[in-house]
């Protein structure tokens, strides 16, 4: 096995950042209170919790009562559409059938009877039908559009202002999957029409088992999780102290300098298409790898290879570690039910390539390397 190790699968979790673990290790070590607790051990904890919520409320232009923190993006997505129906009435899903499972499957679980469940169309590429979603929320119904920002498998973002909108324009609530784009953009929420997005701290150099879900203003929920009355009565149990600090120290280090990030990981992305355009003939990328795409996610359909059923356990004796979709999906013999959703040959061997902060263009150099040596001997 080589002893070469390339990490490009960003897309399932990041790394921890050193500055991330150096904020968590106090409250670890010192801070062991419940912040429940009125006594000075537990208000000292609490105090610690609120100014992490206050930082985080900050960065994103919303006010802290806005922040519950969450196990992690799942549950917040969860949390979104479950508490529409059960809490604000909604009768009525529009969602795509390239979404991530944890609103796709939730979707699905509540959408029972009287409860309807459409599917917006895409094109190719994975892009939404404004048209047909306008032609969708035409109803007297409740409804609740739940789009998820960037794609986690191919990248195709989302316009999140037009969609927003089209939901405002026809009075439903918008939910939106940021798991993937959350500290990867600038995001000014107090301006975007959205009612929900969520987070998951894992997904940009911070703590994973800790993430939240941004709840307008305006919309008042029932407890998610029933026990205690913490997150303002919304989110029963006791707070995950260290991955708060986390997660907002994970938040402020990637939006200091999210614009050198984006160009760094960007360039990665394109110079990748081009080097593999260049060494493998016959290689496509799917969704929208060259227009309107997250920067951080490549998806590549190799040509058919005798080699192609045991590509990823090839890469990883190469120690490129890398997927073939979703992460939360890898035990699954399915195939990807987003490739499948935009039409794409599912016979063609497809890999997720995902980048961060800390790839470098050798080990992309290393990676196209081993991938030419697959396909082309």
């Amino acid at each position: 096995m080589s002893t070469t190790k390339v990490y490009l699968d960003n897309a399932a979790t990041t790394p921890l950042a050193p500055e991330v673990a150096e904020a968590m290790i106090p409250v670890l070590k010192q801070h062991f209170g419940n912040p429940s607790s009125t006594h000075t051990f537990g208000r000292e904890v609490r105090g610690i919790v609120e100014t992490s919520r206050r930082k985080i409320a900050q960065l994103l232009n919303v006010t802290p009562g806005e922040i519950i923190f969450t196990s992690g993006g799942t549950e917040a997505d969860n949390m979104a559409l479950r508490c529409s129906v059960e809490d604000l009435g909604v009768r009525h899903i529009i969602t795509s059938s390239i979404e991530h499972h944890a609103v796709l499957h939730t979707a699905q679980v509540v959408c029972k009877e009287q409860i309807r469940l459409n599917l917006v169309k895409l094109d190719e590429k994975g892009h939404v039908d404004l048209a047909h979603l306008e032609e969708l929320l035409q109803t007297e119904e409740k409804t609740l559009v739940s789009l998820m920002h960037a794609n986690n498998e191919v990248g195709t973002l989302l316009p999140l202002e037009k969609v927003g909108n089209l939901c405002k324009q026809y009075g439903a609530y918008f939910h939106s999957d940021t798991v993937q784009t959350m500290a990867h953009y600038q995001f000014d929420l107090a301006n975007l029409p959205v009612d929900f997005v969520t987070c998951s701290a894992h997904k940009f150099h911070g703590p994973k088992g800790i993430g939240f879900l941004y709840l307008n203003k305006n919309i008042q929920l029932k407890p998610f999780i029933h026990g205690g009355s913490q997150e303002r009565n919304r989110r029963g149990g006791t707070e995950n102290v260290y991955g708060i600090v986390g997660l907002a120290k994970a938040l402020e280090l990637a939006l200091t300098d999210v614009e050198e990030h984006q160009k760094h990981v960007q360039d990665l992305k394109s110079y990748m298409i081009d080097e593999l355009e260049k060494a493998i003939p016959g290689v496509e990328f799917n969704g929208d790898a060259k227009g309107n795409s997250l920067y951080t996610v490549l998806n590549v359909s190799f040509p058919k290879h005798p080699k192609s059923s045991m590509l990823l356990f090839q890469l990883d004796l190469f120690g490129i570690a890398v997927s073939g979709g979703s992460a939360c999906s890898s035990g699954s013999n399915q195939g990807s039910h987003v490739l499948m959703g935009l039409n794409r040959d599912m016979e063609r061997p497809s890999v997720r390539f995902s980048f961060s902060r800390y790839n470098t263009k050798a080990e992309v150099d290393y990676a196209v390397e081993k991938l030419k040596q697959l396909f082309l001997n």
